[in-house]
């Protein structure tokens, strides 16, 4: 058994409150999921700025010194922003691809959950609580976004899919 749940706000006022909102929705399917769950937040694409969001088994090692490694690599400016378990990288969107390649060399152990404009993902093992609470999901802002929680019913509980 699965649960998903997906918000597409119309109106700019309430955008500060997708997380907290889309939270709340996934946390209601926890019956539904308790083994785990992700959400991926959709905010405004400003056009000049990509991000690419990274998940390690060991953060500790493998975000320290990531920006600084990273825009050697791809001459280009990095942000790296530390999440838990999860980062999310920010540069030009012509470097997105350049950093992806950089990073299998640089950071071999880490998963790329995700790249675009707009989006950031986020998905990790324990209740749909538990997740909101670690990746701080309810003060995210944006315009929409797509939650799920997952019950592994004849497999491994895992984030690997």
């Amino acid at each position: 058994m699965c649960g998903i749940v997906g918000l597409f706000l119309k109106d700019k006022a309430l955008e500060p409150k997708l997380g907290a909102m889309l939270s709340e929705m996934l946390i209601c399917l926890t019956d539904r999921g308790p083994d785990s769950a992700g959400i991926a937040i959709y905010g405004a694409a400003t056009g000049n700025e990509a991000k690419i969001t990274i998940q390690s088994p060991k953060p500790e090692r493998d975000f320290h010194g990531l920006d600084a490694e990273l825009a050697k690599a791809i001459n280009a400016p990095v942000s790296v922003a530390v999440k838990s378990t999860h980062a999310v990288i920010r540069t030009t969107p012509d470097k997105v691809e350049p950093a992806r390649v950089a990073l299998r060399s640089l950071r071999p152990d880490v998963r790329i959950m995700g790249a675009g404009e707009a989006v950031e993902i986020y998905k990790e093992v324990g209740l749909p609580e538990a997740v909101v609470e670690r990746f701080d999901v309810r003060s995210m802002t944006g315009t929409h976004g797509i939650g799920h929680t997952r019950m592994a019913t004849e497999s491994a509980v895992t984030t690997l899919g």
